[in-house]
């Protein structure tokens, strides 16, 4: 995939941050836009910049990515509404802080059905379409988080260490099976959107301290630059990207340091991190 001029992208979470941001670009780029998020304000004013952008086609619908059921009928109206679909971007995403112990099985099931089988729908309902259009690419965002794991963060890194895995092992079955399908796995560093803000905690988080620290000091790369470099990524077929130098630095000493990596990340939370409740 030389130019995404002409193509057929699918693209959820496509309401805020990362998302829209994609939009925006993609639609520059003169692509043909199938978008859904579930907040439909956040999507209607994603619609109105893309359309200002110069969206050649555009088409929204609202989704939850959990509801299987949903996904599967709106992958099945996006390639009867143009015929063929290009590349799937699988971007919704959510944030949940708290330690394993102390979260309950309602944010449990609400994180993993939106970052794990959000992804998971994604690629199954989208794929054969991808395969069948000779010229497909299959993009799905976990996290740096998805390369070594935090405290405070057990399910978020269950989910992005779930859509790595899942996403290498379909890259690998495409090139064995040699289907015209590229894949990336995208691990962004801290961005600059409001995830942090809108994530859920567990009773013993302060859930103002925790977003102040992520949107302060952890936060350092735009939507626009990162929407950039997975285009770039799309491109260029990469396998795995990495967003932000944070995303670099840290990959790097996690596989440099081995396991004792956990060791120091623990020391270094207990200074960093704002202090329990309760």
């Amino acid at each position: 995939m030389k130019t995404l001029d002409d193509k057929v992208v699918a693209l959820t979470g496509a309401g805020s941050g990362i998302g829209r941001a994609l939009a925006v670009d993609l639609a520059r780029r003169g692509a043909r836009l199938a978008l859904s998020d579930i907040n439909q304000t956040g999507l209607a004013e994603t619609v109105a910049l893309a359309e200002s952008a110069g969206a050649r086609e555009l088409t929204s619908a609202p989704l939850d990515v959990a509801d299987r059921a949903a996904f599967e009928a709106w992958a099945a109206e996006v390639a009867d509404r143009f015929g063929r679909v290009n590349v799937a971007i699988n971007n919704a995403g959510v944030a949940l802080a708290g330690d394993f112990i102390d979260l309950g099985w309602d944010d449990i099931d609400w994180i993993m059905g939106i970052n794990f089988w959000g992804v998971v729908h994604g690629s199954k309902f989208f794929l054969p379409h991808l395969i069948a259009s000779g010229d497909g690419h299959l993009v799905n965002i976990s996290s740096l988080f998805g390369l070594i794991s935090m405290p405070g963060q057990s399910m978020y890194n269950a989910a992005k260490y779930g859509v790595r895995g899942m996403s290498e092992a379909i890259r690998e079955e495409m090139l064995v099976a040699r289907h015209p399908v590229g894949v990336t796995v995208v691990h962004p560093g801290g961005i600059k959107t409001a995830i942090a803000r809108s994530a859920r905690v567990s009773d013993r988080e302060d859930q103002a301290a925790t977003a102040k620290l992520f949107d302060e000091r952890l936060a350092r790369t735009t939507p626009e630059k990162a929407a950039e470099v997975i285009i770039r990524g799309i491109l260029r077929r990469q396998a795995r990207v990495l967003i932000g130098l944070d995303a670099h630095a840290v990959h790097n000493f996690g596989k440099y340091a081995g396991s004792r990596y956990q060791d120091l990340v623990a020391l270094g939370a207990r200074r960093l991190l704002p202090p329990k409740r309760g």
